[in-house]
């Protein structure tokens, strides 16, 4: 509870304001963590995922690098606790990365399969095109040796974050995400 006259006489400024009728927000009651939402996301730390969204932390903050946002990480190095956290927190679904890869495109390359259902059970665009202009169902329809140089490059950038990719598993995986997707399309 505010107490008007206690402010009055401490903080004359503020009370002025207040009588003028100007709507005073709502301070933040929560500070953000330290560690940043990607750092999060890419660690899998869900505390701290949670603890930004308490702190009303930007759901969509782009990285440096490639302009996506924390549920793209998350998608990258198959943090799917992160990934539903973060949609039901309010995230982006269809934010495009610098590439203009949306989480889809990302989950469905990646044969994150519980990812990709979750963003098309949320309403994940379908039919958006990345820059290279392919839909998130185009990239795993390509033959996976046309593609097996995006996965070896994807390897290398990101292996030591952390990444591990299981080639037998999406050569084997992506007719089921494309299925996923051509059901929702």
């Amino acid at each position: 509870m505010l107490d008007y006259e206690y402010l009055k006489k401490t903080r004359p400024e503020i009370a002025v304001l207040i009588e003028e009728g100007v709507k005073v927000a709502k301070v933040q009651e929560t500070a953000p963590p330290e560690m940043s939402m990607h750092e999060a996301a890419l660690t899998g730390n869900i505390e701290v995922i949670r603890q930004h969204i308490k702190a009303g932390s930007d759901l969509n903050e782009k990285d440096e690098t490639g302009g996506g946002s924390p549920l793209h990480t998350a998608t990258t190095f198959d943090k799917t606790e992160v990934a539903l956290t973060l949609l039901e927190a309010g995230a982006n679904i269809n934010f495009k990365n610098n590439e203009g890869s949306t989480p889809l495109h990302t989950a469905a390359f990646l044969c994150r399969i519980e990812i990709v259902k979750a963003l098309l059970k949320n309403g994940a665009d379908v039919i958006v095109r990345n820059n290279a202009g392919s839909t998130a169902l185009e990239s795993v329809q390509y033959p996976f040796e046309a593609v097996i140089s995006v996965y070896d490059y994807l390897s290398q950038a990101f292996g030591p974050l952390g990444l591990k990719l299981d080639y037998e598993y999406l050569k084997k995986t992506r007719p089921e995400i494309a299925k996923l997707i051509s059901t929702n399309n």
